[in-house]
């Protein structure tokens, strides 16, 4: 069809249209190199038998307070629980905290000679995780990776504040917009990469990652809290303090497979 229609164009509108295949064409290749290099390093899943430590990423801001209500309940179950704590004052680049996450899995397989970690990160911590085992060979060092209301689709409220400029939304701000550079290339192919096993939890009651359903996670064990415990109202800065989230998390960091807990998770009592 374009062979016969192409002598038929004028010479000006020849090369127009000669011009839009090459751009289109450009285009996909520049897809499917983009898809090709995310899958990249290769990987080597670790046995899901074999808990090992557990780390605890912080969200926007670095704030450890509601992580370190999970870390001690994970500690009263016998885990070595140790969280991450956020370069500055938590606001910078995602990309450095994921290389710093990437540090401090070396220095726990190290210090303990496990052959795995599991990791739980919560709210941007999320995305921090996501972009490790992406991007910087987590898929061999991570059991279970765990989001916790964890913006991987971006906040709308980062995108409003995205648009008063830099003071009001810094880099990591910019980056949970919804329609960042950072979060685009992150969700293009496979949400969930082949190493770990994923576990995505969230609340319909947040008011910071808006919408709510943006803490799904295509790929892994993805549920809300309410669709285990319906009348319980949880917040997102209460997330990781949660009884029921913390029994949630939990179960998904045991031997077995992840699964749907029932409703006795929504009795549970925090350890201290």
């Amino acid at each position: 069809m374009a062979a016969r229609l192409l002598p038929s164009l004028s010479p000006q509108r020849r090369r127009l249209v000669v011009g839009a295949v090459v751009l289109a064409l450009v285009a996909v290749v520049g897809i499917v190199v983009a898809v090709v290099v995310r899958r990249g390093p290769s990987v080597e899943p670790v046995a899901q038998d074999r808990p090992g430590p557990v780390l605890l990423v912080p969200g926007f801001g670095g704030s450890t307070a509601a992580l370190e209500v999970l870390a001690a309940d994970l500690e009263s179950t016998g885990r070595d629980v140790r969280i991450v704590p956020a370069r500055g004052n938590g606001t910078g680049d995602l990309r450095v905290r994921a290389a710093d996450l990437g540090r401090a899995v070396d220095a726990a397989l190290a210090e303990t000679g496990a052959p795995s970690v599991d990791v739980v990160g919560y709210s941007a911590g999320g995305v921090v995780l996501r972009l490790y085992v992406a991007d910087l060979g987590g898929g061999s060092t991570v059991r279970r990776a765990v989001t916790l209301s964890s913006p991987h689709h971006g906040t709308d409220l980062a995108g409003l504040a995205a648009s008063f400029g830099a003071e009001t939304c810094p880099e990591a701000c910019q980056q949970l917009a919804p329609d960042s550079d950072l979060l685009r290339d992150l969700n293009a192919g496979d949400e969930t990469p082949r190493g770990p096993v994923w576990v995505a939890l969230w609340t319909e009651d947040d008011k910071t990652v808006v919408p709510p359903t943006s803490g799904e996670l295509d790929g892994a064990l993805d549920y809300a809290v309410q669709s285990v415990c319906p009348d319980l109202t949880v917040g997102h800065p209460d997330v990781p303090r949660t009884p029921a989230v913390v029994a949630m998390v939990e179960a998904a960091l045991g031997p077995e497979a992840p699964a749907r807990p029932d409703s006795r998770v929504c009795s549970h009592e925090l350890s201290r």
